[in-house]
């Protein structure tokens, strides 16, 4: 027992990840300096003014840049990739992300029929780029490759599989351009 408390506590040290799986560091989102210095040691870029609230989870930190003023929600989940990918996650300034978003950047295989899922592995990794003062309502789910334009907007309940340009809103399942500003 004592043995698995140790293990537990050296992978909560070492983890490239953010989240309350994390209690080693988690409690650090709550204060603001805390929050900023412990973002900054474990993601790839952190900038100015930007935000990570207490409950969002960040897996891969090492892979995913963070601009200036960009405020990550509670619920969010950004998964970003561990090893292939140089940024799994771009998030560019002035961004918005609403609780409960989910952004991932790979997906489980499914090729093979006569295999059960759990054994065949992980697509490979496509980056997902927020550009700068898109903002997406809460509970978005976001798709491995897929970039979010600038000033664009993405409806609350969205799940985006395709790129969205500049100056776009787009809402539904799966997401679909409603309105160019």
């Amino acid at each position: 027992m004592i043995k698995s408390v140790f293990a537990r506590i050296r992978f909560w040290k070492g983890a490239d990840r953010i989240g309350p799986d994390i209690p080693t560091s988690h409690w650090k989102l709550y204060f603001p300096p805390l929050m900023k210095k412990l973002c900054k040691s474990k993601l790839e870029h952190f900038g100015t003014n930007s935000e990570v609230r207490p409950g969002a989870y960040i897996v891969g930190c090492s892979q995913i840049s963070i601009g200036a003023n960009v405020i990550i929600r509670p619920g969010t989940m950004l998964h970003g990739e561990t090893s292939t990918l140089n940024r799994s996650i771009i998030i560019e300034d002035k961004v918005l992300i609403g609780s409960g978003t989910h952004i991932y950047v790979e997906n489980h295989e499914f090729r093979n029929t006569s295999t059960d899922i759990l054994e065949q592995g992980h697509s490979q990794a496509r980056c997902v780029t927020l550009k700068k003062g898109c903002w997406l309502g809460a509970n978005v789910v976001i798709l491995p490759g897929v970039t979010i334009g600038e000033n664009s907007v993405i409806g609350a309940g969205s799940i985006v599989t395709k790129s969205v340009p500049d100056r776009a809103v787009a809402a539904g399942n799966p997401a679909k351009i409603i309105k160019l500003l």
